[in-house]
């Protein structure tokens, strides 16, 4: 009996075993399982963040300064018949009073009144290039702008790249439609225009020589910049990140004119004027509004 008993402890001790491995088992099969979902989890989130970014900079990319929100992409063949305007002659020497001439593309929207009290505050003229807004809204704006001695460009009126740049009639309708708006609503018959996306992009469908040459035709200057702020990019920079991207490039140039925006979520760019007006006052800088005897700076012109 003793013996059949430790057999049957033995067999019943066996069996445990076995059990206690299956489950061993299944649950290392279960956590691989687990622990490999997790990690395609994090790889799939991480492949769809890199393709965000690779999609943001794509946009950038579509001009050699900044772009804003391109929507769509044509190969860069067209510069064949522009070239880089050369800017040497604009490069700061020892002794140079810095002319700075600060800009705000994409407005009027609540923010144009903010900025506009600002400049205001600082005695400071900047340039506004618009884009066409409801003047039952925002009328008072466009003429605030003109009253108060800044000057006001063009900046499209439907700043849709596919409508704009899909040919020069449908250019040429959206330019007349933006002047005469700033036109019947501030009496100002304003020659300054500005690309969007700058006059070396390449989101549209005709070379940017044929627009380029439309604004010719009709004695139009435009202008580009040569100091970026950033707040037209996706990252998020602070006022303070703003005004030092500004003061590291404007030192480099007799005649800067700086990129900014005043549409309705640049709070950023509200916050950091302030602060950019003192340090520029501090540096001995000039700041006007474009005229026309402003230097103009542009990225590319037309081979004549």
């Amino acid at each position: 009996m003793d013996i059949a008993r430790e057999g049957l402890e033995r067999q019943r001790a066996k069996r445990k075993r076995v059990a206690r491995m299956k489950k061993m088992i299944i649950y290392t099969l279960v956590g691989f399982m687990i622990l490999t979902l997790c990690v395609m989890t994090f790889l799939c989130v991480e492949v769809l963040s890199l393709q965000r970014q690779i999609d943001e900079l794509s946009s950038h990319v579509a001009t050699s300064q900044e772009v804003d929100n391109p929507e769509q992409m044509v190969e860069d063949s067209y510069l064949d018949d522009l070239y880089k305007v050369d800017n040497a002659e604009n490069e700061a020497k020892e002794g140079d009073i810095p002319m700075v001439y600060l800009t705000f593309d994409d407005g009027p929207s609540d923010n144009t009144n903010k900025i506009l009290d600002i400049l205001d505050d600082y005695n400071v003229k900047a340039t506004f290039f618009v884009v066409g807004q409801d003047t039952s809204k925002y009328g008072d704006a466009y003429r605030r702008i003109v009253d108060e001695g800044h000057t006001i460009g063009m900046h499209s009126y439907s700043h849709k790249y596919s409508e704009i740049y899909s040919s020069k009639e449908s250019f040429e309708a959206d330019y007349n439609k933006i002047h005469d708006l700033i036109l019947e609503t501030t009496g100002v018959d304003t020659k300054y225009y500005r690309f969007p996306g700058g006059s070396s992009n390449i989101v549209g469908k005709c070379s940017m020589s044929v627009f380029i040459n439309s604004l010719n035709e009709k004695g139009t200057v435009y202008y580009d910049w040569n100091v970026v702020s950033g707040d037209a990019t996706s990252r998020a920079f602070t006022a303070d990140e703003l005004v030092d991207n500004v003061m590291s490039d404007v030192v480099k140039y007799k005649t800067s004119v700086v990129l900014f925006h005043d549409a309705s979520n640049k709070d950023a760019t509200v916050e950091a004027l302030p602060k950019l007006i003192e340090k520029l006052n501090e540096a001995g800088a000039m700041i006007l509004p474009i005229t026309d005897d402003t230097t103009v700076i542009q990225s590319v012109n037309v081979v004549q």
